[in-house]
């Protein structure tokens, strides 16, 4: 399972939208960007703005390709301006009925890739205005704080009707860094007070992370 993060151009949203709807992809957000392109460098790709576009989904490893090579057909990346995708893989998911949801199917299969740091990644994709229900379940478990990004989830559409998780219209990312010990204390914790049954909604997994800082008592004294 991968967290695929594509970086577009904002004409090309709609034709990616569209590309994970036909792949099923569930789980997407739309944020909005800039990108840091100086004005020369724009006039010489003939760009007329630096607006972008970040697009984050869930995918198995089959549709991670899949997603990657419809974005090199048809958004044209690899040239000059277009924008560009990664794909890093998911640690860990927080519930078999989550696992089942991101994979686009209905099996529980669970997905825990060989990766071991010391810190993780925990992002809670959450209903909007839910932020104070996911951090308090987390500073609770030992969270020591979280960043909230706004975005616009665009699902694929059948995907509610088939399981008890909606990605609604205004979504919440809620990014938080914890040791790779408390990690699942604060997974579980965001599952049982802001999970899917919840008015949360949340889905809850985890980033490999290798080095961290500027978190204070997270600096290791070699950092």
């Amino acid at each position: 399972m991968n967290y695929v993060i594509s970086i577009i151009n904002p004409d090309a949203l709609e034709a990616l939208t569209e590309i994970c709807e036909k792949l099923s992809l569930p789980l997407t957000v739309t944020l909005h960007g800039r990108g840091t392109a100086m004005q020369g460098m724009l006039d010489l790709l003939g760009i007329e703005s630096n607006e972008k576009r970040v697009v984050l989904t869930a995918a198995n490893e089959e549709k991670t390709a899949q997603l990657i090579a419809a974005q090199r057909r048809y958004l044209h990346l690899g040239v000059p301006g277009h924008g560009f995708v990664i794909a890093i893989p998911i640690k860990s998911v927080g519930g078999g009925r989550a696992v089942a949801y991101m994979n686009g199917d209905t099996k529980n299969a669970k997905n825990t890739p060989a990766i071991n740091y010391d810190y993780e990644l925990i992002v809670a994709i959450s209903n909007e205005g839910s932020t104070d229900m996911v951090m308090n379940a987390a500073r609770a478990a030992g969270a020591r704080g979280g960043t909230v990004l706004h975005g616009k989830g665009t699902g694929a559409k059948d995907a509610p009707k088939f399981y008890n998780i909606s990605i609604a219209d205004e979504k919440e990312v809620i990014l938080i860094v914890s040791t790779a010990e408390q990690k699942a204390g604060i997974m579980r914790a965001i599952l049982e007070k802001a999970g899917p049954d919840s008015k949360a909604g949340s889905i809850v997994f985890s980033l490999p992370t290798t080095e961290v800082a500027g978190f204070g008592v997270f600096d290791s004294a070699e950092v």
